[in-house]
């Protein structure tokens, strides 16, 4: 089987003096419509409580263009100019949906600097990309090669704060979705970034921790130099691009990872966790912020989508370290101290190992039985499932739980989601659940 997807490719790209003038102008243009945009649809709600569609600004912007003091605006093409405008409205509805925060005006120097062009201001031809204001085609890096017979419907430039430029071609692709029938549980940690059921630990590179020398130099050379000199712009450049280094090599790091684990596996079940709280806590923030936990999650999440593969995203209040593994009792007190330890059926367990074997048992409970019913003992919450309940956008693939009941949080506890939660679907006596009994099905 094969499925047909909207991917991205992203290219090297080095542009001439004329065209990295003309690409700084668009950046800048574009940059300057979004704000005056924002600033309308806030002026508007603010003092007629009106809102403002995209059309509306769309139509500010051609009576902008016509004007003596925005006529600069007719220099660039228009195409980067609608699209700021497009993805202004997509943030509004993303707002008005609850899935993200107020948009925020476009800063000159914090900002990321990108166009995008559409179908309309693009000339492909014979591998040859020529965008709108162009006279000569983009000399690009083709480090890989396009799919047979593709050609881009958008095209977006960005240049990054180490001075790279890029260019990212959407194309239909059509991915292979070769069959597959393991299963795993993925834990993560900081020694080892993911810990497998299978009892593999996947080798921190530490990427991070092993430049750290280098990003100190370039910061104490950065922190000599004089605000607004070009002395400074320079070594702004140098810290800049030491960091992208670090940030490539994980990223290539976990894009291998991650298509293993997709390729070998029909069913993966990782553990939800709250990076962003975590990393509040300033003694491991720097090691979490270095496995990259949270781009994990999102690389699989794709991956699993394109190829067809059952991502169970267990909830994180699951106890999958306190749980033995082979006999189902649980471990009130559990130290991060503690690596390893003896249950009192004999089993000796590895920490993550056995949390990870924990994991895969509860997501398979999922998938077989409808629902992941945790275990109900000690002060865990009642009624609660073992999956994680999110937007649909974030748990694509995430088998489906019946039935809806009323969320009841205990006492002290703040209310962190809206609506109500899934909870476990009726099982008959037979239940075909390969999970332990005296943890998934009771």
């Amino acid at each position: 089987m094969a499925e047909v997807v909207k991917r991205a490719f992203e290219y090297r790209f080095y542009p001439t003096p004329e065209q990295s003038a003309e690409f700084a102008r668009t950046f800048g243009c574009a940059r300057l419509v979004c704000n005056m945009a924002l600033q309308a649809r806030v002026e508007a709600w603010t003092l007629r409580q009106e809102r403002v569609s995209y059309n509306t600004t769309s139509a500010l912007l051609t009576g902008w263009r016509k004007t003596e003091e925005l006529a600069f605006l007719n220099e660039v093409s228009s195409v980067p100019l609608q699209q700021a405008l497009r993805h202004l409205q997509a943030a509004f509805t993303n707002f008005w949906g609850k899935r993200a925060r107020y948009p925020v005006f476009k800063s000159k120097k914090r900002s990321r600097r990108s166009a995008e062009y559409t179908a309309s201001a693009i000339r492909w031809r014979d591998g040859t990309l020529t965008l709108a204001k162009m006279g000569q085609p983009l000399a690009i890096v083709w480090s890989q090669p396009l799919p047979e017979g593709a050609s881009p419907s958008t095209v977006t430039v960005s240049q990054d704060a180490a001075g790279r430029w890029f260019v990212s071609l959407l194309c239909g692709d059509v991915i292979e979705q070769a069959p597959a029938s393991g299963a795993i549980g993925v834990d993560a940690g900081l020694g080892s970034p993911m810990i497998l059921s299978t009892g593999e630990k996947i080798a921190n590179p530490r990427h991070e921790r092993a430049d750290r020398a280098r990003p100190a130099r370039a910061q104490r050379s950065l922190a000599t130099k004089v605000k607004g000199a070009a002395n400074r712009a320079k070594a702004c450049r140098k810290v800049a691009r030491v960091y992208a280094r670090i940030t490539d090599r994980r990223r290539d790091y976990l894009h291998k990872l991650t298509t293993r684990l997709v390729r070998e596996n029909q069913t993966i079940v990782i553990e939800d966790l709250t990076v962003r709280n975590m990393v509040k806590n300033h003694s491991p923030a720097r090691a979490i912020s270095d496995a990259a936990w949270r781009e994990f999650r999102s690389l699989l999440e794709c991956k699993a989508e394109w190829h067809g593969r059952d991502l169970v995203v267990v909830d994180r209040w699951f106890p999958s370290s306190q749980l033995c593994s082979a006999c189902g009792a649980r471990v009130e007190r559990m130290p991060l101290n503690v690596r390893s330890w003896t249950c009192h059926c004999g089993a000796t367990h590895d920490r993550d190992v056995n949390a990870a074997r924990n994991i895969l048992a509860a997501g398979l409970a999922v998938t077989a039985c409808g629902d992941g019913v945790r275990p109900q003992r000690g002060n865990l919450r009642s009624g609660q499932s073992t999956v994680k309940q999110e937007n649909p956008r974030a748990t694509k693939g995430t088998p489906a739980l019946q039935g809806r009941e009323d969320v009841k949080m205990p006492p002290g506890r703040r209310r962190r989601f809206r609506g109500t939660r899934r909870t476990a679907a009726p099982r008959s006596a037979g239940c075909p659940c390969p999970a332990r009994p005296s943890s998934a099905c009771g």
